[in-house]
């Protein structure tokens, strides 16, 4: 309606407080003679960042029609994947989600119905399973394309567990792709990873760099990529596979309505969940793992991509490509950065002034498999998938805080809440 576009386009800071306090509540907002949904409470809370987190953007938003076609997503309630399943909702797909919960929690699902009044299915499965993936996709209809998110993905933690990084990562692909080679689902989007490029020789990077690796996370991927490229060049008949490959930089940031967000399990590997678990009091300080890298301040420089830009790729790789005849190849790749290059400094600083305080910190020794400097030329996306990195770093460091301070335990606040709950 009117009303509705009106109060979405410049909301009081009453209507826009009314939004999010209903949103928090799971209640509906009155506009005029208009109810608000979760995701027009959204619209009218924080225009700028719904407009690319929930379907109501024009242009580049998620799909503006219904699309009926059925999507798994393994690790849907990881933090990529919980974001993602968002749009995919928003857009009018079904949603499976396979998650072993190994770095995520089933919690994630109640906050993404509150979003998007739609709740994706979920299955509990381990795809290093064979048994129990191959029930899972006997049972279903048939799939129309598969988001690949779930993995292992800290840098540090696999230099000191190869092993368990290579089983995981590569055995559990390997298992998928057998139930989807089985099951006739040939449609596979894959989370890759900027680490492929190992220490690169320039910047900004292009998808055509020479491939390389500085730790066992990116041997991974760079694996998985390899059996993905042989896989697409197979002589299927009449069921061709089609692969798009996507190599992300850093991302970060939460959704605007601060209900789902990165939640590490243990002291957080990436730098802006620490940053974020100081400002809220839950650590001390951070440690910044090098001073002295042939950088502008000595630290390192990495390409950091907000998680709702990020998700909002996925869906164009879907519709721009795997569901087109836009591809040019049975599998491409794409990076997904923004193409500006920040510092472990220039972050701490940029947070401390979206949460109003100084982030205390400490410098420390280089860590294991960490590169100087790594940011994306993301023309190629921007050419075929007609994707844009849209949120600037700003709208990333206020939404982390926004979920930091609404979540101070991450998801632990509400599984103490709903344990008190239970007791009473």
């Amino acid at each position: 309606s009117k009303m509705l576009r009106r109060a979405a386009r410049s909301p009081s800071p009453a209507l826009a407080w009314a939004a999010l306090v209903a949103l928090s509540l799971g209640l509906v907002v009155l506009v005029g003679s208009t109810w608000l949904d979760p995701s027009q409470q959204l619209a009218v809370a924080f225009p700028r960042s719904a407009a690319r987190c929930v379907g109501l953007a024009g242009g580049g938003g998620v799909l503006s029609s219904p699309s009926k076609k059925r999507i798994l997503v393994t690790g849907g309630t990881g933090y990529i994947g919980s974001h993602t399943v968002v749009q995919l909702l928003e857009g009018g797909y079904h949603v499976t989600i396979v998650d072993n919960l190994s770095n995520s929690r089933e919690m994630v699902l109640d906050r993404v119905e509150k979003i998007t009044d739609k709740r994706p299915e979920f299955h509990r499965v381990d795809l290093c399973d064979e048994e129990q993936l191959d029930s899972l996709f006997k049972k279903q209809p048939k799939f129309d394309a598969v988001i690949h998110f779930a993995g292992l993905k800290a840098v540090g933690e696999s230099v000191a567990q190869p092993l368990r990084y290579w089983q995981n990562n590569v055995g559990g692909s390997m298992c998928l792709l057998k139930m989807m080679q089985k099951y006739n689902c040939t449609n596979l989007v894959f989370s890759s990873s900027a680490t492929v490029y190992g220490s690169p020789h320039k910047v900004p990077i292009t998808e055509d760099f020479p491939l390389q690796t500085t730790n066992p996370y990116g041997a991974t991927k760079l694996a998985i990529e390899n059996i993905l490229r042989d896989l697409a060049q197979e002589n299927n008949g009449d069921n061709p596979w089609k692969i798009v490959l996507l190599r992300y930089f850093n991302p970060i940031g939460a959704h605007p309505s601060g209900l789902i967000g990165e939640d590490p399990n243990g002291i957080p590997n990436n730098l802006l969940p620490y940053i974020s678990q100081v400002a809220v009091g839950r650590r001390e300080k951070l440690s910044v793992f090098g001073s002295d890298y042939q950088t502008k301040d000595g630290t390192g420089v990495r390409d950091y991509i907000h998680v709702c830009d990020l998700s909002h790729g996925h869906i164009l790789a879907l519709e721009n490509a795997l569901f087109s005849k836009r591809m040019k190849n049975k599998c491409e790749v794409y990076n997904l950065g923004t193409g500006q290059g920040y510092s472990v400094l220039d972050m701490v600083q940029a947070f401390g002034k979206a949460c109003g305080k100084e982030i205390p910190y400490s410098l420390a020794e280089r860590r294991a498999g960490d590169v100087a400097e790594c940011y994306a030329d993301p023309n190629k996306a921007k050419e075929e998938l007609l994707w844009t990195a849209n949120l600037g770093i700003e709208d990333m460091c206020r939404d982390t805080w926004r979920w930091q301070r609404m979540n101070p335990q991450g998801y632990d606040d509400a599984d103490a809440a709903a344990a008190a709950a239970a007791a009473a």
